[in-house]
């Protein structure tokens, strides 16, 4: 019987805890004076410190390189790697790249050409080098090494994509993630990457509220929830379903993006909110920029809170996730906006302004999106 007890100790003192994976996560505006939050990672070997906007909508990721025309001071060097490699157009990798520009010749380097924000855009080729994630190196990631930039909202440092494509970093981490994230933006306002990218099931919340993840194959890079309803304050607003319902046939829906600044709603429901907000709080109004229902705070000293309604969940948005406060006087503004009329969208966003301080789980392995309040500031 005691003849048994090594092979026990020794199965005993394997059952070593896994460590989680915790990237820290800041406010753009106050790191690159950006709207955006960005994750703090390491390229190439030996590491350099790249501050990449956290993207949960793109599925390529890229940086300017050094010598790269039109991009920021910070660049990474690819001479400077001993684990740098390009990618031609006869990899797989490439065959996976929207925007590719590849002669006959299948040797030739893969580049492509991609928008950013509407009105910039840039050129990169794509290459593989380490990328380093807090203690975890995943080797060999692919992304595009930027060579031209034009136009001022492509983010300085470059992007780090979570979408749900091929080129994505759970799809090029394979198995070690699990197909799980989770991570909390702190407040727009906080200096400090005091905001983490948690990556894996290890660590995860284990009591969280979710709600339905559903994948559109009109849009497949974007994360899909059923919104079922807003309220403000005590008030359900009356909204058409057909506003809200999932369509995989034109895309409609609502999707959960950490890149886009301020909610969006399509025209109805938009309306819908703001006729049933400007019913609750005296005014008069005013427009400022997007937002076209702001008010005297003083005036209005606690205005009703917005609250999202999910399939399986609420959440309630507390005050500085649905108002905004101009740097003078004393007007405050409603944090949402109608979609933009130039935009084919036709579907709600829910940005990263309504996110912050809050646990936003993806679980893609289980198809669940979970959201829980959490102080990140």
């Amino acid at each position: 019987m005691a003849s048994k007890d090594p092979a026990r100790v020794n199965y005993l003192s394997s059952l070593v805890a896994q460590k989680t994976t915790q990237v820290p996560v800041a406010s753009g505006q106050q790191v690159l004076s950006i709207g955006n939050y960005v994750v703090k990672v390491k390229l190439g070997t030996p590491g350099q410190t790249m501050f990449m906007v956290l993207d949960t909508s793109n599925d390529v990721a890229w940086v300017p390189c050094s010598d790269c025309t039109g991009c920021s001071a910070t660049t990474f060097s690819p001479n400077a790697s001993s684990s740098y490699g390009s990618l031609d157009c006869s990899l797989r990798q490439c065959t996976q790249v929207r925007g590719r520009s590849c002669p006959a010749r299948k040797a030739a380097a893969c580049s492509f050409n991609h928008s950013y924000g509407g009105d910039s855009s840039f050129s990169a080729n794509l290459v593989q080098d380490s990328l380093t994630l807090a203690n975890d190196v995943i080797p060999k990631f692919a992304f595009g090494c930027i060579n031209t930039m034009s136009g001022k909202s492509v983010p300085p440092q470059g992007l780090l994509s979570l979408g749900r494509g091929p080129m994505s970093l759970l799809s090029q981490s394979g198995a070690l993630y699990s197909g799980v994230f989770s991570y909390c933006l702190p407040s727009f306002k906080s200096y400090y990457f005091s905001g983490s990218l948690k990556l894996g099931p290890v660590g995860q919340p284990k009591n969280i509220k979710t709600t339905p993840l559903l994948k559109n194959p009109y849009r497949p890079s974007l994360y899909y929830v059923n919104l079922t309803g807003v309220s403000v304050g005590r008030v359900r607003v009356p909204i058409a379903p057909v506003y809200l319902e999932f369509n995989p046939d034109r895309g409609a829906g609502t999707i959960i993006d950490s890149g886009t600044v301020v909610t969006r709603f399509v025209e109805p429901v938009y309306e819908a909110i703001q006729n049933e907000f400007v019913k609750q709080v005296k005014g008069p109004f005013a427009t400022i920029g997007v937002f076209e229902t702001c008010f005297d705070a003083l005036e209005n000293a606690e205005p009703p809170l917005i609250t999202l309604h999910f399939e399986g969940l609420s959440m309630k948005l507390p005050m500085e996730n649905s108002y905004l406060h101009t740097s003078a006087g004393s007007l405050a503004c409603l944090a949402v906006a109608p979609v933009p009329t130039n935009v084919n969208a036709a579907m709600n966003i829910i940005a990263n302004l309504q996110q912050q301080n809050h646990r936003i789980l993806f679980d893609v392995a289980n198809s669940r999106l979970g959201i829980a309040r959490e102080a990140c500031n």
